[in-house]
């Protein structure tokens, strides 16, 4: 197998590695945690929205995803789907 192909293979895997799409990140989320706790476990948002302290806030695409509903800078509720 060439050098190349085995370069790829590897960053291929290390990528997936790295998905903190997780159901154990997941199962870790508590309403009250900061937005700074948030991020450090799930990275930074695929994006964002909201108005008047209330924010929403989303990781992943639509098969699989982390929501997260913030009241201020703190977790007012959360969902996911597609999670392993």
């Amino acid at each position: 197998m060439p050098l190349r192909s085995i370069a790829l293979l590897s960053l291929c895997l290390l990528l997936a590695a790295c998905n903190k799409l997780t159901q154990e990140n997941y199962a870790q989320l508590t309403a009250g945690m900061d937005r700074t706790e948030v991020q450090a476990l799930l990275g930074d948002p695929t994006e964002c929205s909201g108005a008047l302290g209330l924010s929403s806030c989303t990781w992943g695409d639509e098969q699989r995803f982390i929501s997260v509903q913030y009241a201020g800078d703190k977790v007012l509720l959360f969902s996911g789907q597609g999670l392993k």
